[in-house]
């Protein structure tokens, strides 16, 4: 097969509070602006014919895969706002033209356009904006101008309360920045899309006392999902870069910790690595988590973030900045690239790997193999990547889960060795582990398995 590159734009899971539309608008992307089929879906022909791109259907959900997607759950389009970020020699980063002209776009100038992206060529970032999320496309052209320096330097982003509708304008953002970069000041295009997809916020509701819905309900069914533009999604990729170290990112992200991210630009891909650290602490059982505190993907943060983090408890974020590796009160776990480590020494344990790990990993790795065979010689695309990845630790996560909550109903409330290895754990590597998620979900269970380091 051949190797898909590792630049495809995701979908978000999370929604933030709705809106409604000053008209009712057909749903897609519409007119002038509809999306090629570089972010569609993909279809199979038949038994052993090779993946086209079907740009008339999505990837469904796995709660959907069966059935017809009901038309009255397609989502409306809900852009809020759409803006150009441009970067000019003598101050910075500055906003040159939004719609609606009276919003608050204090910072997306910083946020839009990632620290470092004057070494590359193009990029896309995903953010948070208030309630908002935002997607901006970036790029960097060379011009023959003093004045701009010699490089003329873009950014066209969107703002929406749901994500789940982002992907469906990158390659319209993709067109628009190139168009904006030659063209500067021809903003009709933008005007017309705005237009067309403008939402607006439920009447007399104040931005600042909305609350963030990050996750939607979910049930046996139902996970947060991503919309992808080709079939080796971001998942794929996520397990090929981090390898075994996916097992550690996944205790840290079940005990709610705050993960920040460090990679040089271009950031588009680690946004990918954010999602995918939010989907490993999935959980379907009712009744578990109400008490925890959300694993909130920020996506892109900068240095204007700081305030904004110090008051998180749980996070997943990203970030070119170097400077932040030195902040070690805003965060617990710092990843450089592949290189995942902690400075709080009660949560050093959890960077060995353990032979329960590496099972873990290895029973992944096989089922990935399966499936590959699966689509490869049967046909067989009723499941995908992103199926398989997320269910895997929802049913880790749930098997865990449901026998602490049944070790809890029981008169003595003892987990021993033999109920740590039947939740996939190992009793002695993963004792620190147990004994912060007792405590971080609250659950009354005596741990007797004993520390080798103490006898």
């Amino acid at each position: 097969m051949v190797e898909q590159a590792d630049d495809a734009p995701l979908l978000f899971w999370a929604e933030g509070p709705a809106v409604s539309l000053p008209e009712p608008g057909e749903p897609g992307t519409g007119g002038g602006c509809r999306s090629s089929t570089s972010s569609s879906a993909w279809r199979r022909g038949g038994k052993g014919e090779p993946l086209v791109a079907d740009p008339g259907r999505r990837l469904q959900d796995p709660g959907r895969r069966f059935q017809e997607q009901d038309p009255a759950q397609v989502e409306e389009d809900q852009i809020v706002a759409v803006f150009v970020v441009t970067f000019d020699s003598r101050t910075g980063n500055m906003v040159e033209w939004c719609l609606p002209q009276d919003i608050d776009l204090e910072g997306v100038e910083f946020k839009s356009m990632a620290s470092g992206s004057h070494k590359i060529q193009s990029d896309f970032i995903y953010f948070r904006k208030g309630i908002c999320f935002g997607l901006a496309c970036f790029a960097n052209m060379p011009v023959d101008s003093e004045l701009e320096r010699g490089a003329r330097m873009k950014s066209v982003g969107i703002l929406s309360p749901s994500y789940t509708l982002l992907y469906r304008y990158m390659h319209f953002l993709e067109n628009q920045v190139r168009h904006q970069l030659e063209m500067p000041g021809h903003y009709s295009h933008l005007e017309a899309f705005y237009d067309d997809k403008k939402g607006v916020f439920p009447a007399g509701t104040l931005v600042s006392q909305q609350p963030i819905h990050w996750l939607p309900s979910i049930h046996k069914y139902m996970y947060p999902e991503m919309k992808i533009t080709h079939p080796a999604g971001c998942m794929s990729q996520f397990i090929k870069f981090f390898g075994e170290q996916i097992v550690t990112l996944w205790k840290f992200a079940l005990l709610r910790k705050r993960i920040l991210i460090f990679s040089p630009p271009p950031i588009g891909v680690v946004c990918y690595r954010v999602y995918c650290c939010c989907c490993l602490a999935n959980v379907s059982l009712p009744g578990i988590g109400g008490t925890v505190p959300e694993s909130k993907p920020f996506f892109y943060v900068n240095v204007a973030d700081i305030e904004m983090l110090e008051t998180e408890v749980s996070y997943v974020a990203c970030t070119t900045e170097k400077i932040f590796e030195e902040k070690q009160d805003l965060y617990d776990v710092y990843v450089d690239n592949q290189n995942v480590k902690t400075h709080l020494e009660h949560l050093q344990p959890l960077l060995k790997i353990n032979s329960a790990d590496k099972e873990k990993y290895q029973r992944l790795n096989d089922q990935r193999q399966m499936l590959m065979y699966s689509q490869e010689v049967d046909g067989d695309c009723s499941s995908c990547e992103e199926d398989l990845f997320i269910l895997f630790f929802m049913e880790q996560n749930n098997r865990i889960f449901q026998t602490l909550m049944e070790i809890s109903a029981s008169q003595d409330k003892t987990l021993t060795a033999d109920h740590a290895r039947g939740m996939g754990l190992d009793p002695q590597g993963d004792r620190s582990f147990l004994l912060d998620l007792l405590e971080v979900y609250g659950i009354d269970v005596m741990l007797v398995i004993d520390n080798p380091c103490c006898t």
